[in-house]
């Protein structure tokens, strides 16, 4: 087992700057890194530094959200034989945390992702290939738990070189090499990332070709095709470079292609295509350096499970992906009548409404303007914090059942639009107190039929009409336009009919109604009520909000304590509300 090397260095960032929201950090030392079958050098004197500033600076590597970037590259420079980066973190709620976690130092590790352009090989004493990167390019800086580099942490404006405990006399020698199946096994993956094939993979086992070897010649293949194809498989390549995260969102959508063969896998993903989770727990052990050798299915779960492989990333990512699908496949006829927003926070979330502008009044011989003034109201709500923990069971990932793993997240997925359908649905025939004192339907505000009747022309028209002779807060009219006519499935039918749009003969045969759009919530427990809505985007009227940067439901996996397994974490955070009554309009029908 490799000596434990620690890293001294300064607890509190100094070079920190709150207000500003800015830190220095060390982004590299040109350490070595030990990868499979090599060891790669960054020289830092040899980083095109040309475009870095203006990079983002992402969590952990991950990039599949734009909540996944804390802020961007403002500087760069060499100093000392390192590469020292200025980052700036941006407004958002999370990196609120983040400033926390680094002033703590609690948060100390940066680690880049970058593209090798050129490299020069050379053998040590004792056989191992070591790779120098003579140009290579930063593309991005990321915040993480542990980098690869030991060097590369938040910045201290006194902090000494980093010191690593120099391994006695008696430690065990470096880590044998590679063997021939961990090889065969490492062509075969760059015969799938780069499109040769199985083919082109025996062949070189067949020569007993080394990775290096088998690497050299998968790019002089490539030579032989088209020239994109080269620029794409070297850009892919190099921003890879192991990162756990990466490797996790690739395996994870290969997890999630074999429950949904509809999916097109994309090329990086392919090299974990058709792996069974038993498989994956496999690759995840031996890429973090464990003996997997002679380990049944079970042992390599539980392994995987309980050790700091990506396994539990690799599972969270699929479990993401099939519990967004479901999620977005609910249907809900009350939410595309809706406006979404977000919140910075779970404190009241307040609507100011702002009156019509004032009549323009002439203006005298004496050219004197007289002032007028804007009316203003207020509607709140906030959100709330909803959530579940279920479990996935060891047998079904040892059984590599993917039913079972499938089933539990898109469940999940369905319960939290359903959640969020209700609330809404909840919200409105609940008739909320508006700011006025007055409830969301009631005659003060000209949106309640007087007199309660059956679906027809007739009353439709009346909700039309009441609806144009809205006025604002000034008693201006304003421009609210019956888009959409919302009903329970008991009045879908006749609801289709009186808006079907048809070829008159004479205009007595014109359907006025035909500009209405019906929408139909199931969840509407009256069978007679009716309601005409205009367009959310025109006028406000329903709203919900989700936290800033985390729409819809957001999951967490971890090794179960309780359940023997997997558990997930699902969590919804989440509000709606009434911020205006003139866009809506209700009978209670008959």
């Amino acid at each position: 087992m490799p000596e434990l090397l620690h890293l001294r260095a300064a607890v509190a960032a100094s070079s920190l700057d709150r207000e500003a929201r800015t830190v220095e950090a060390i982004a590299s030392t040109g350490a070595d890194v030990q990868r499979l079958g090599f060891t790669e050098r960054l020289p830092v004197a040899a980083a095109d530094l040309s475009n870095f500033v203006g990079a983002p600076v992402l969590n952990t590597h991950r990039h599949s959200d734009v909540g996944d970037v804390l802020g961007a590259v403002e500087g760069v420079r060499r100093e000392g034989g390192k590469l020292i980066v200025k980052l700036r973190l941006t407004r958002r709620a999370e990196s609120a945390g983040v400033i926390d976690d680094i002033e703590d130092g609690a948060l100390r590790g940066v680690s880049l992702g970058y593209r090798v352009d050129a490299w020069r090989d050379e053998r040590a004493p004792g056989g191992a290939l070591i790779r120098t990167a003579t140009k290579w390019t930063p593309l991005e800086a990321s915040l993480v738990p542990i980098p690869a580099d030991p060097g590369a942490t938040i910045r201290s404006e006194q902090m000494p070189d980093p010191i690593e405990t120099p391994a006695p006399a008696s430690a065990a020698p470096p880590a044998p090499n590679p063997s021939r199946a961990e090889i065969n096994r490492e062509i075969r993956s760059i015969g799938e990332v780069t499109s040769l094939g199985s083919e082109w993979a025996d062949g070189q086992i067949d020569a007993e070709a080394t990775v290096e070897a088998a690497r050299a010649a998968a790019f002089e293949a490539m030579q032989t095709r088209s020239a994109p194809t080269i620029r794409v498989q070297r850009a892919s390549v190099g921003v890879d470079h192991d990162a756990p995260e990466t490797r996790a969102v690739r395996a994870g959508e290969a997890l999630y292609a074999r429950m949904n063969p509809s999916h097109e896998l994309s090329e990086s993903a392919r090299a974990f295509a058709h792996m069974t989770m038993p498989d994956l727990a496999r690759e995840s052990l031996r890429h973090r350096g464990q003996t997997v050798t002679g380990l049944s299915p079970s042992a390599l779960v539980t392994r995987a499970l309980h050790t700091t492989s990506d396994f539990p990333l690799i599972l969270g990512d699929a479990t993401n992906r099939t519990l967004r699908a479901a999620y977005q496949a609910a249907p809900s006829g009350l939410r595309m009548l809706a406006r979404q927003t977000t919140a910075r926070d779970f404190r009241a979330k307040n609507r100011i409404q702002m009156g019509e502008a004032p009549v323009l009044e002439p203006v005298s011989e004496a050219g004197e303007f007289t002032s007028g003034t804007l009316a203003e109201a207020a509607e709140s709500y906030r959100l709330g914090t909803f959530g579940r923990i279920v479990g996935v069971s060891r047998p079904a990932l040892v059984n590599d059942d993917l039913g079972a793993f499938q089933q539990v997240p898109a469940r999940m997925g369905q319960a939290a639009a359903a959640f969020e359908a209700q609330t809404m649905v909840a919200l409105l025939e609940g008739n909320p107190a508006m700011s006025d004192g007055a409830a969301l339907f009631h005659a003060s505000h000209g949106n309640l039929a007087g007199t309660a009747a059956a679906l027809d022309a007739a009353t439709l028209a009346a909700r039309r009409t009441a609806m144009r002779k809205q006025t604002g807060l000034s008693g201006e009219p304003i421009a609210a336009t019956p888009r959409y006519l919302l009903v329970p499935p008991e009045l879908e039918d006749a609801a289709m009919k009186l808006v079907a749009d048809i070829t008159p003969h004479t205009t007595a045969d014109v359907n006025v109604n035909s500009a209405l759009n019906v929408v139909v919530e199931n969840r509407l427990t009256s069978a007679t009520a009716f309601y005409v809505v205009a367009a959310p985007a025109e006028i406000d009227g329903l709203e919900f909000a989700y936290l800033e940067g985390e729409p819809g439901p957001q999951i967490e996996t971890r090794a179960g304590f309780e359940v023997d397994g997997v558990q997930i974490k699902v969590r919804l955070d989440f509000g709606a509300g009434f911020v205006d009554w003139r866009g809506w309009q209700k009978n209670a029908g008959a």
